[in-house]
Formats: C-alpha cells, structure tokens, sequence
C-alpha cells in the first residue's frame, strides 16, 4: 500500500466546520487520471487537489483538481487550501506558485494575520440570454452574463433573492459542467452569491474561489472601485475579500486545517 500524506482543509474558513472543504494530497508522480478520479470520488468532496513537485522550473509545485465527478479547469478554494498545507510546514515560506494545465500559472502569498492571498486570472463575461437555465434556478432573474469557459453569471436584485433560490439541480446538471454563479448586492458587505454546479457532481458549492475570479471583473464596474467584500451565503457560508489588478484578481482568506494523516493507495 502506497500511503500519501492527506489534509482536509476548510478554507476560507477561520474556524472548523466553516467554509469549503478540500482534500490536499501530495504525490511522489502523477498517476492515472482514473486512479486521481477514483481519489476524488472517495474523498467525495467539491474538490481534491493533488501536487507533485513541478521539476520543469515554471513553478514550485504542479496541481491538478477532481471532483467526485471529473477533472476541472479551476478551483479557487482548494488552491488556497494547497498553499496552507505548504506554508504551514515551513513557516520561512512567503509565497508558492503552482503550474496548472487549464488556468496558467497561480500564486499565493501569505497576508495580514492568519490571512492568504490567492491570485486568479480574471474571467470576463459578457451579457447573453439563457432562459432554460434562468428558470430552472428559480427567482427572478434580472441579467445573465456567460463565457465560453462555462462560467455564467445570473443577477438578482437582493440578498434575500439569493438565499431564496431552490434550483432544480437534475435538470441542471443536464446542461453539462457549467457553473452557475448567482449573485447580488450584499446586506452586510459589498455582494452575495451562491453556486451551483451540479453537472460536476456539485450541487451546491459552499465557498468558490473561481467564481468570484468572475465576480470580480464584473462587480468592479458596477460599484467603480477594484476591491470589496464578499460572502458565499451558502449553508456553511464564507466571506472573502476581493480586488482586481488589472487581468489577475487577489482573492483574501483564512483556512483551518481539520484533519491530516495518510491516505492508503493499493500497490
């Protein structure tokens, strides 16, 4: 049996039970893309992020991101998850940097307190109708923004609109792995959202780094200022703080290591 050094991390969480939950795993070698996936699907979290040393010199540390269902193209919440598990073994460390196949090469940097900076590439969208799915997310839908990478933006009038929504995840998840990004201004900070993304196995995502990569760009016209606050109103619920630098958007938060111990792979 192989063991593999294992975290399960809540991130953007300061304390346990909060936030998103992440598998961290480090690995000697890639194996099979059907062995990661097989990972993902027993750890059965939104995410698990598997790193292998990057030897090439482009980065610290190659990430790859399953979920119980499928590889994907970016996780916000499980790369900060990655860097606490790294910078947390050597407190010397400041900043890491990881090679990925999809989204290009990501940096993390510690913050103000127990903090993290994670930096993401934006994702810009653009205004385009999409009734079938405005309808299965229920409420009322004032604006849909889409790209091609399966982001999708759709914009409420409330907080209380947001936490309202009942979607029907089954006819959802037949429209394929996209991500559905609900949004609207905030009670209590700057904007509100909620994601779902049942096509990858997720219903709903607690707290969603690559969302607000979205959120961003978007919100910062709207409100005409580069940073804000954010809250994931999801059951467990997280906050996050925001700023567009030009084409990269930092993203700040805490993460609380819950579990750590070895994961057994047969041979």
């Amino acid at each position: 049996m192989n063991a593999i050094p294992y975290w399960h991390v809540d991130a953007f969480a300061d304390r346990a039970f909060g936030g998103n939950q992440a598998a961290v795993m480090i690995l000697d070698h890639w194996p099979a893309d059907s062995v990661l996936q097989a990972i993902g699907a027993e750890n059965n979290f939104a995410e698990t992020a598997f790193l292998v040393k990057d030897d090439s010199g482009a980065a610290d540390w190659e990430l790859r991101w399953f979920t119980p269902e499928c590889e994907i193209r970016l996780c916000g919440h499980a790369t900060l998850a990655s860097g606490h598990v790294l910078l947390s073994r050597d407190s010397d460390l400041q900043r890491v940097t990881f090679s990925t196949r999809k989204a290009g090469l990501l940096s993390l940097q510690r913050g103000d307190g127990d903090l993290y900076e994670l930096a993401l590439p934006a994702i810009h969208t653009e205004p385009q109708e999409w009734a079938e799915a405005s309808e299965l997310l229920g409420g009322q839908v004032r604006q849909v923004w889409r790209n091609s990478d399966r982001y999708n933006i759709f914009l409420f009038d409330s907080e209380q609109d947001i936490r309202a929504l009942t979607p029907d995840f089954r006819a959802l998840a037949t429209l394929g792995d996209h991500q559905f990004i609900c949004t609207a201004p905030g009670d209590a900070c700057d904007v509100v959202s909620r994601v779902f993304v049942p096509g990858a196995g997720v219903n709903e995502d607690s707290v969603t780094g690559s969302a607000h990569a979205v959120l961003a760009p978007f919100w910062a016209k709207r409100l005409g200022r580069t940073s804000f606050t954010a809250h994931q109103a999801s059951r467990r619920g997280g906050d996050l703080t925001c700023r567009l630098d030009d084409e990269r958007v930092w993203l700040g938060g805490p993460c609380v290591t819950v579990v750590e111990g070895r994961f057994y792979l047969p041979e």
